[in-house]
């Protein structure tokens, strides 16, 4: 039940960019004779609906196809401490493996325990296949989220702008009165007031960040609460050593949001930064990936 309620509070957001399949440039579009022809501009409205539709059909076709698998470093900073891991993406779901611990490398004893954890991983696939069945179930709920985004807020165009990804459009958006949460998903919406920023060339979010502005509560408050004053920020560029196809990803994330979870109050205060992205081959399965990250690849 907590890993459940806490995907609802925290997920929405984040996974709705984690691990998308690589699309073409859509500023190219191809003719019959294979040569580019400049897209039309966008602005406006029109920006923010296009480029959330892109991040809409990038997570839809990430949950089915893994032609374009990766791996990265992920390294997780939380009051309790710093986590650094390997994270290989495969046809079977993503296998990970710990290398340091607050910023320093793995103990001899704690370099044993990670490697005979994931030797025992091999022999069970079994909970390789109940952790793949788990990321799919969050996609799922996640794009719930992602649909409602177009009709769930006001757009206001806030100017011109810079990323580390280039040249922005940013834009604000508050709740859209009109907008009636359907599911469990999308009941944080209505509080949500923020700044999205727009890759205008590749059509793609580069930045969000959002702000609770009242409490949210979930079941009648039963299953969990949201305090006012939360945030959340976003970051995701193109990662991949392809130019003719998008390889965008996740780069950074930053949660400060409380609450309570059933009859326990939680602190979410976490910084994940992925980085290092390299491509795999296609078609790699998890037994191959934890036999790469055993032998330390």
């Amino acid at each position: 039940m907590y890993r459940f309620i806490a995907l609802l509070l925290l997920i929405p957001f984040p996974i709705l960019w984690m691990n998308p399949v690589p699309s073409v440039n859509p500023v190219l579009a191809q003719t019959s004779s294979g040569r580019g022809v400049a897209a039309p501009t966008l602005t406006g409205q029109a920006l923010v609906e296009r480029a959330l539709a892109n991040e809409l059909n990038a997570a839809q076709e990430a949950n089915h196809d893994a032609s374009h698998p990766m791996r990265y470093q992920l390294r997780k900073a939380n009051p309790r401490g710093i986590t650094t891991k390997e994270i290989l993406e495969t046809r079977d779901g993503e296998v990970a493996r710990l290398n340091a611990i607050n910023d320093k490398p793995l103990s001899a004893a704690d370099e044993t325990n990670e490697e005979a954890r994931l030797n025992a991983l091999l022999g069970d696939p079994a909970k390789q296949r109940r952790r793949k069945q788990a990321e799919e179930d969050d996609t799922g709920r996640a794009l719930k989220v992602l649909r409602a985004l177009p009709s769930a807020f006001l757009y206001q165009d806030a100017g011109p702008g810079e990323a580390p990804t280039g040249k922005v459009e940013k834009f604000t958006f508050r709740p859209n009165p009109g907008f009636d949460p359907l599911s469990l998903e999308t009941e944080v919406l209505p509080a949500m007031t923020g700044e999205i920023w727009i890759d205008p060339v590749h059509l793609r979010v580069a930045r969000l960040e959002a702000h609770l502005q009242k409490d949210v509560v979930f079941g009648w408050g039963i299953l969990g609460r949201l305090n006012k004053g939360g945030w959340i920020v976003i970051e995701q560029a193109d990662v991949g050593p392809d130019k003719g196809i998008d390889q965008w990803r996740t780069v950074r994330l930053q949660i400060q949001m409380s609450g309570r979870v059933v009859f326990k109050n939680r602190v979410f205060d976490t910084t994940e930064v992925q980085s290092n992205y390299a491509p795999l081959p296609q078609g790699m399965s998890y037994q191959e990936a934890v036999e790469l990250l055993l032998s330390g690849k």
